[in-house]
């Protein structure tokens, strides 16, 4: 195989998103791992000086996850973002206005490997969510694995991500007067074992527990499809009863999270990598779901919520899928 590496000639704002892209990986893929042997390095060290205090502070933090977060626009307008958001690019896209008066639910699809189009557009201040959403907050849900990692957690929640435990949904949901959106990727990590280019495999047949807090809350539902986010990356071939499937599914069970084996391209070189491939993504909402609360949903008023939801999530796709140069015989798959 001949490799393909990048002009020498390449400009400096391209090299610029090239760069905050790698550093949004690796701290993706390291710097949890890093902050707990930071931890383990000042014990073994002793440096109670330094680890006391924060493992005390730890102690009555614990529960911020799940109550809102603490998000730094300080952190959100790093211009880090901004090339980060350029180097796809990322695009948000409306459908319609929304009522800041009600809190909503956005389900993000499809999850893709990394999620980049959630990050991009809800947990950095150089989207146009703002312009497009005025009078709302959104906070992005993501696995509470995340926050039991020491330091690695502080920087995750500084840019806005909450837990997505029904606790932290619930608190989210619950204020008074409305604007605040819930922004949850439905499908989770079972659903990135499916992420292949020009695949669209969604896990949502089975995840009911989204229509029953939305109902409880009078929460509106929205369904939000990102064109592109599968293209980012190429994962090895893992088809359902594979033994690297199921592989995979145990350890994703065991762990809480999955482990796709995923590959793009190269920072100087274009054939081979664990950096995402410059495919723009189009992260299009779609029309809200009106919900009137209903304290104690029954289970045929969440089925049948649930259904209205995956109709208005496929209308979604079809009505736009032909923007995005996506084939006609292409369609959404529910598992």
């Amino acid at each position: 195989m001949k490799v393909e590496f990048a002009p020498l000639n390449i400009p400096l704002a391209r090299r610029l998103q090239t760069a905050a892209v790698l550093q949004w990986v690796l701290s993706f893929l390291l710097l949890a791992q890093v902050c707990i042997g930071v931890i383990v390095m000042l014990i073994i060290h002793n440096y109670w000086f330094l680890y006391i205090p924060y493992l005390t502070w730890l102690y009555f933090d614990w529960h911020t996850p799940d109550q809102g977060g603490r998000r730094s626009n300080w952190v959100r307008n790093w211009t880090v973002w901004k090339y980060f958001k350029d180097y796809f690019p990322i695009h948000l896209i409306k459908t319609q206005d929304l009522d800041p008066s009600h809190n909503y639910i956005f389900g993000f699809h499809p999850h893709g490997i990394l999620v980049a189009g959630a990050f991009g557009n809800f947990c950095t201040n150089y989207s146009d969510f703002k312009e497009l959403f005025p009078g709302f907050t959104a906070y992005l849900h993501v696995l509470p694995f995340w926050f039991r990692c020491p330091l690695f957690r502080e920087y995750l929640m500084s840019s806005g991500p909450v837990s997505v435990s029904k606790e932290s949904v619930s608190y989210v949901l619950s204020k008074d007067g409305g604007g605040n959106i819930s922004v949850i990727v439905l499908g989770g990590a079972k659903e990135s074992l499916d992420a292949h280019p020009g695949e669209f495999t969604l896990f949502i047949r089975q995840r009911k527990g989204f229509v029953k807090i939305a109902l409880t809350h009078g929460a509106y539902l929205v369904p939000v499809f990102s064109f592109g986010e599968n293209e980012l990356f190429k994962q090895i071939s893992n088809p359902e009863g594979s033994w690297l499937r199921t592989v995979q599914e145990k350890l994703q069970k065991i762990m809480g999270f999955a482990l796709p084996l995923f590959h793009a391209r190269g920072v100087f070189q274009y054939n081979f990598g664990l950096m995402p491939y410059r495919k723009a993504i189009h992260t299009v909402v779609g029309r809200p779901i009106p919900v009137r609360q209903t304290l104690h949903p029954t289970l045929e008023q969440i089925e049948e919520l649930h259904q209205t939801y995956m109709e208005e999530l496929r209308k979604l796709f079809e009505e736009h899928k032909g923007k995005y140069g996506i084939p006609e015989h292409k369609t959404l798959i529910f598992k």
